[in-house]
């Protein structure tokens, strides 16, 4: 895909987050969200999941090497820099997030992009997702039945 404007998803749950699982930095992103998301509106998706796999091919993301990350808010899927501001906006101390909105889309996504293809050489790739704790597994989703 080459305009990652949103798309409509009101088929799927808001706070459906799709990451690279294997990826360091955004697993620690995710390890962000977590704790600074109280109401626990965020449940995580890992590409390399059945699931994953399935909301990639849906989108357009290729999930052997994604360049975006993926939320589902407003029955919209939000792509890239989008996706960030409008989980960071949510999150208490951060909704100051928001005003990045201001920069012009193809700014925004230049910037993320630069740090999405250097991703694995600045913050290391794992080779299989890591299983997350016993306390936030139910956040993670890996399947469609999952979803339910």
């Amino acid at each position: 895909m080459t305009d990652w404007r949103p798309q409509p998803a009101a088929d799927l749950p808001d706070g459906l987050v799709l990451f690279d699982g294997v990826c360091v930095m955004c697993s620690a992103w995710v390890g962000f969200i977590i704790p600074r998301d109280p109401q626990r509106r965020y449940r995580f998706v890992p590409v390399q999941s059945d699931l994953g796999r399935a909301l990639s091919d849906r989108f357009g993301i290729d999930p052997a090497a994604p360049e975006t990350n993926m939320v589902v808010r407003d029955g919209q899927a939000w792509f890239k820099a989008d996706c960030a501001i409008a989980i960071g906006g949510d999150l208490p101390g951060w909704r100051w997030i928001g005003a990045l909105r201001l920069v012009p889309m193809a700014l925004r996504n230049a910037a993320y992009d630069l740090l999405a293809r250097n991703r694995y050489r600045l913050f290391g790739k794992r080779d299989s997702c890591p299983m997350p704790p016993p306390e936030i597994r139910y956040r993670f989703v890996t399947t469609l039945d999952g979803l339910a």
